[in-house]
């Protein structure tokens, strides 16, 4: 198991150097002056020289990169003073360190993610374990029917109609704000309910047709067959066969769904108006801001690789042959 973790964590780490590098790069083939955005409308040629000393854009951008990598693990002087680690620089456009604004704004899009990602895998997975234990019936055909509903809606829509029916019309729940669960927690549960609930939409129509489809599949294997042979209880043969049997193919999805959760994050802090990573991703990009823009990826960019290594974990713990692969 630990040469297994050790190969993913390697992996891991050739990904992040992949992305950061292919971000850092392509940043510089953009037509723009990061210099002129902190120089102001009063500018002259001596400034944007000075300016790009005090931030070190006057180095040969492969320089550049190092010199911003190495920051994060040990730290980087500046003209204004010294970074310590993680340093991921100073922002372009406005003058204070990025890692500051980091950590400020990850508790939104990281609230945002788990607690939608617990939603649809609650919600899916328990409806498609009933659609499939009720096969054929009402329930079933019910079930079918919204969560094919549920694959047409789109973030942006059913975040504009719960604001309209459940806060404005009936009021029944608070606008949607990010209160930190360490200060109230009742504040934080119910101010994120709404972006989970909305989040949750498709991933809970998806993972409700396929856990039907896996437990379906799973209780017509012939091992289960054999269970109930034996005599065993209609909820044991459900939980302890066919349910293991269709779990794995879920993890799976599981592991690559977050990659989307975190992009859908973006559409719904927009649409709420939660100030994230998704919102400070998009500024940076319009302000030309590189290393807010490098923060945002490489966070990002670890999150879900380390996400993903958990679920490949669990992966391995439920099927061991994927270990010995």
């Amino acid at each position: 198991m630990l040469r297994f973790l050790a190969r993913r964590i390697l992996g891991a780490i050739v990904i992040i150097l992949l992305i950061s590098a292919i971000t850092f790069f392509l940043f510089f083939a953009l037509p723009s002056e990061p210099a002129l955005m902190s120089c102001g409308k009063n500018c002259t040629p001596d400034a944007i020289a000075l300016i790009n000393k005090n931030l070190g854009l006057d180095a040969p951008v492969p320089v550049q990169y190092w010199h911003y990598m190495a920051g994060i693990f040990a730290g980087r002087d500046f003209s204004v003073g010294h970074c310590p680690a993680p340093c991921f620089g100073y922002s372009f456009s406005h003058q204070q360190p990025v890692w500051d604004t980091i950590v400020d704004r990850f508790p939104t899009t990281l609230s945002i993610t788990l607690g939608g990602a617990v939603v649809f895998l609650v919600v899916g997975v328990g409806l498609g374990m009933l659609a499939a234990a009720y096969r054929g019936t009402w329930v079933d055909k019910l079930f079918s029917s919204l969560s094919l509903v549920g694959n047409a809606l789109q973030i942006y829509f059913v975040g504009v109609i719960a604001l309209a029916v459940l806060v404005s019309g009936l009021h029944w729940m608070d606008n949607p704000a990010y209160h930190p669960i360490t200060e109230n927690p009742v504040k934080w549960f119910t101010g994120m309910l709404i972006p989970w609930l909305v989040l949750s939409v498709i991933f809970v129509a998806s993972y409700c047709r396929m856990t039907r489809s896996q437990m379906i599949e799973q209780l017509a294997e012939d091992h289960v067959r054999t269970a109930r042979a034996k005599g065993l209880s209609r909820r044991t043969v459900f939980f302890r066969y066919a349910w293991r049997g269709a779990l794995a193919p879920i993890v799976t999805i599981f592991g690559i769904d977050l990659g989307s959760l975190f992009g859908g994050a973006i559409i719904t802090e927009f649409t709420f108006s939660l100030h994230g990573l998704g919102r400070l991703a998009v500024s940076s990009v319009s302000e030309t801001d590189l290393p807010t823009l490098m923060a945002v990826m490489l966070v990002g960019c670890t999150a879900i690789v380390l996400a993903n290594i958990v679920v490949d974990a669990a992966y391995a713990l439920i099927d061991p042959r994927v270990r010995l692969a």
